[in-house]
């Protein structure tokens, strides 16, 4: 980790008075120096939905280079009382479900709205992920039985390109087909597709963005994945850490140095690794048996990127990590149902301001903005 300055001349001066500086000072310090971001909730946001529309769960969040924010819901978990007003014939005014993909702008306007099964590709049974590179294309995933594919758009919902097939998946080692696919993401400038693969299967897999080619693949530790021989067990503090992903793996983002951070959900770790799939090193995040700690991870947009943001869905908190210690300085939120409180975190984005929006699952079924301050 990069010392501040003023880290770097106290060490210097308790040096030249033969005074020796215990490592946790330095690190006190130097977390002082990085001024921790804190996060208040904006409880106006989004705007209501218009066309007497409410969103299932959310099953994805991301941030486009025009800092408008995405969101992938599950327009099928609503219940028939929330959607009385789609069934056949209605059984009451309110309500009926919104598409899949809807996009907002900062003060929470919904600008675009599309997506749902259409000609020329598989809609998933089961919305899981969504991306938008730095083209404006969209990226959609999903982690039905039968999901194998992922599907690429443009921002206005006109289909571009399918990658695997619906039902097709053959394993964790299969170049062709996904297997109940978690998360995306996309490093433009290598036009590469990260996929956190997933649900179904126990490794990141990389695809061409243009072409939708294969390229690489691994699990845990950067070994080759083995479905004869998937983690047993509950989670453990004291085992021996699992040697390969347990389902599932449930996000994959690159830092601009090139790391990239894989979410081993249910083993309530992050593991790091070079672009090549290169393991560099892992972090266990976890304080108990309960899995979620991991459920979802985004960087901090300043120019270093220092924080990392963990999802906890475990415990519905959101964790502030230096991202280069992964030292823990930070978090927010509480179980509940009020703004600010969470049920099931799930999915998150941050924005060039540093604000962050965080989806919910289960019976959370919003997303909240929260401000940096």
């Amino acid at each position: 980790m990069r010392l501040s300055d003023t880290t770097v001349s106290l060490v210097i001066v308790a040096l030249a008075l033969g005074v020796m500086v215990p490592q946790h000072a330095v690190m006190a310090q130097e977390r002082q120096s990085q001024s921790v971001p804190t996060f208040k909730i904006d409880p106006a946001w989004p705007k209501p939905l218009p066309n007497n529309w409410v969103v299932g769960q959310i099953a994805g969040v991301t941030v486009d280079s025009h800092d408008r924010i995405w969101v992938l819901q599950r327009p099928r978990t609503l219940t028939v009382f929330e959607k009385a007003a789609a069934e056949t014939p209605p059984t009451n005014e309110c309500c009926a479900p919104a598409p899949p993909v809807l996009e907002f702008d900062q003060q929470g306007n919904l600008l675009r709205r599309w997506g749902g099964p259409g000609a020329g590709y598989e809609w998933p049974e089961s919305e899981h992920g969504i991306f938008v590179d730095s083209h404006d294309n969209v990226w959609v995933g999903g982690n039905g039985r039968k999901d194998a594919q992922v599907l690429k758009f443009t921002s206005d919902g006109k289909f571009l390109m399918q990658i695997g097939h619906s039902g097709q998946s053959k394993g964790s080692n299969d170049t062709e087909n996904l297997g109940r696919p978690a998360e995306l993401f996309v490093d433009t400038p290598a036009n590469e597709l990260y996929v956190a693969d997933g649900y179904g299967n126990r490794r990141v897999i990389v695809f061409d963005t243009e072409t939708g080619k294969y390229k690489r693949h691994w699990g845990a530790y950067g070994r080759k994945p083995d479905d004869a021989n998937p983690a047993t067990g509950f989670f453990s503090q004291e085992a021996p850490p699992e040697q390969q992903f347990r389902t599932p793996v449930h996000c994959v983002i690159v830092a601009k140095d090139g790391l990239v951070y894989v979410c081993d959900r249910e083993n309530n770790r992050l593991q790091l690794f070079k672009k090549d799939g290169t393991f560099v090193k892992e972090a266990i995040l976890g304080k108990s048996l309960r899995e979620g700690v991991t459920c979802n991870a985004a960087v901090s947009t300043d120019p270093q990127q220092r924080f990392l943001y963990i999802v906890d869905a475990g415990n519905n908190k959101v964790h502030i990590l230096l991202r280069q210690s992964l030292e823990n300085v930070g978090s927010f939120g509480g179980g509940g149902h009020n703004a600010g409180q969470f049920t099931t975190p799930h999915a998150m984005g941050v924005d060039s301001k540093g604000n962050l929006y965080v989806g919910e699952v289960t019976e959370g079924k919003r997303v909240q903005k929260f401000i940096t301050k």
